[in-house]
């Protein structure tokens, strides 16, 4: 019987890992689409959230069935809570990451669009943390996890300096504030990535940043 629990909680990290690869995929694609100005590519990454989108579903059935066949106790509970959180957080990552398609759909016939190579850098940023946090998790690495955790003000202090940047710029009104809202959608993906790797640690030693700082069993 452990056997197969084992065996089912490798497949769950296995999914875990796949939906964080699309995530990652997701972003690159949305900067991309937004830096080459390609409208084709921004709509089919606008399509691709429906697949982050079933692989959340695919994932929730996965843990409801461990959940209610296998019964975990303490460290394996632990996990699969863990898994249903880390989900939810890569499910709107890969929502924002649309939304940045969406809004690169009006940016398109732009001439010398300004500020891409620090998108570029919000963007290469958020992929790092949503990597270095499924990173953890399948490593078991609390040093790992809470090193993705400080990255978080790394972007925080990047979109803090782009509303300067904006504002300096020259840009027109509609381009600065779709460029301020791309800004934002980054910024609010290192807060996502940063919750995995809270849950990352929970799932290791019990301990949340934010809800639990003493270990649960």
């Amino acid at each position: 019987m452990r056997n197969q629990f084992d065996r089912q909680l490798n497949t769950l990290n296995g999914e875990l890992i796949q939906m964080g690869h699309m995530v990652e995929q997701a972003i690159e694609h949305a900067i991309e689409a937004m830096v080459h100005q390609d409208a084709e590519k921004a709509r089919k990454n606008m399509e691709f959230d429906s697949e982050v989108d079933q692989q959340e579903k695919d994932i929730e059935t996965l843990c409801m069935k461990l959940l209610m066949k296998q019964q975990p106790v303490a460290r394996d509970l632990r996990l699969i809570s863990a898994a249903l959180k880390m989900i939810t957080d890569m499910e709107r990552i890969g929502d924002q990451a649309a939304d940045i398609s969406e809004l690169s759909l009006s940016l398109v016939n732009e001439k010398n669009l300004p500020m891409m190579d620090r998108m570029k850098q919000m963007s290469q940023e958020c992929m790092l943390m949503v990597m270095k946090g499924l990173e953890a998790f399948v490593a078991k690495d609390i040093e790992m996890a809470k090193k993705v955790i400080a990255r978080d003000d790394v972007i925080d202090a990047m979109f803090d300096d782009t509303i300067e940047l904006i504002q300096n710029n020259g840009a027109g009104a509609e381009v600065a504030t779709d460029l301020l809202m791309v800004a934002k959608y980054f910024e609010r993906i290192g807060d996502h990535a940063t919750n995995i790797a809270e849950w990352v640690i929970f799932s290791i030693n019990g301990t949340h940043p934010t809800i639990n700082p003493e270990p649960v069993l």
